[in-house]
């Protein structure tokens, strides 16, 4: 499967990205970019090695205060993406970048990276961009309270600000697969329990097509995508499908009162909601590649081989 197919227009054909938080999301952005004349630039809490495309240029940005080599990459911006956590105190790149970016004067978006998780727990029901905020989580608080700071920061300075809630990432290197080869699947059971999750790719094309959409001077100059996969599942489903998929035995089930678990992890099973992804494709006109976990699991399998 493909994504809905790009036109001449949906491409800038000059632009400047700059990514604050150049990570596993960040550099599916960048991948996707590859062909156009977008500039690619971002940070990283430490650059031990090269990223994986040459010519994206990083900076050192650990939260804790601007760099002049940050302010440097970031001057020449038409685009901004956000993935840094945040912090008690706030959000991290407009504590200390609040001003740099106000000045941008040829920024055209700024893309914010959220979680489903500000929805907090529907008894398995459906939420969608329209549903109420109400996180139950310290995660889910922070990333609702960022998000309150992005929109106050885009009414006040001018400038457009979309905000992306995603759910569990998965992709090459990082999914059921690789875990089952690791060794480090679980079968966990929680009755009734279902998540979304969404393959990297598909976050990838939602940001470039939002991204060029609003290169065009669409409004509204704020916006909200849930961008999820169109079929919530039970994560055992989702690990006994993988083993099925790969010729190997699923690990045996665990009730959720017996698994142990990490504190977040256990904050995710105390969530449990259907998350509709009807607006991201309306409005951004897009078809996800990987529409479901079978299919997304089904392409990295293949691209294994």
């Amino acid at each position: 499967m493909t994504h809905t197919p790009l036109t001449n227009d949906d491409h800038k054909t000059t632009g400047s990205l700059f990514c604050f938080g150049f990570g596993y999301t960040a550099g599916a952005l960048a991948r996707h970019l590859a062909g156009t004349n977008f500039r690619i630039a971002g940070t990283r809490r430490t650059i031990d090695s090269p990223p994986t495309l040459a010519d994206v240029h990083l900076a050192t940005f650990d939260g804790t205060a601007a760099t002049a080599a940050v302010r440097t990459l970031l001057v020449t911006a038409t685009h901004v993406l956000v993935s840094t956590p945040p912090q008690a105190s706030g959000d991290p790149v407009l504590t200390h970048f609040r001003d740099a970016l106000a000045r941008l004067e040829h920024l055209d978006w700024i893309g914010y990276l959220s979680t489903i998780g500000v929805y907090g727990d529907a008894g398995g029901g459906w939420v969608d961009e329209t549903s109420p905020v109400r996180p139950v989580s310290d995660r889910g608080r922070r990333r609702a309270d960022a998000e309150t700071e992005w929109r106050n920061f885009g009414v006040a300075a001018g400038k457009r600000v979309e905000i992306f809630r995603l759910p569990g990432i998965y992709g090459p290197g990082r999914s059921t697969i690789d875990s089952l080869l690791a060794g480090t699947a679980r079968r966990i059971v929680k009755p009734g329990q279902v998540f979304n999750r969404v393959h990297v790719d598909d976050i990838a094309a939602a940001l470039a097509r939002a991204m060029n959409m609003t290169s065009r001077g669409q409004s509204p100059a704020f916006d909200i995508f849930n961008v999820v996969d169109d079929e919530p599942a039970p994560p055992q489903d989702v690990v006994a499908f993988a083993a099925d998929l790969m010729g190997l035995t699923a690990p045996p089930v665990q009730t959720f009162e017996s698994a142990t678990l990490s504190p977040m992890a256990k904050s995710f099973y105390g969530e449990n909601k259907r998350v509709s992804n009807a607006r991201m494709k309306s409005a951004l006109h897009l078809q996800l590649a990987y529409p479901t976990y079978r299919d997304g699991l089904r392409g990295i399998l293949a691209s294994r081989s």
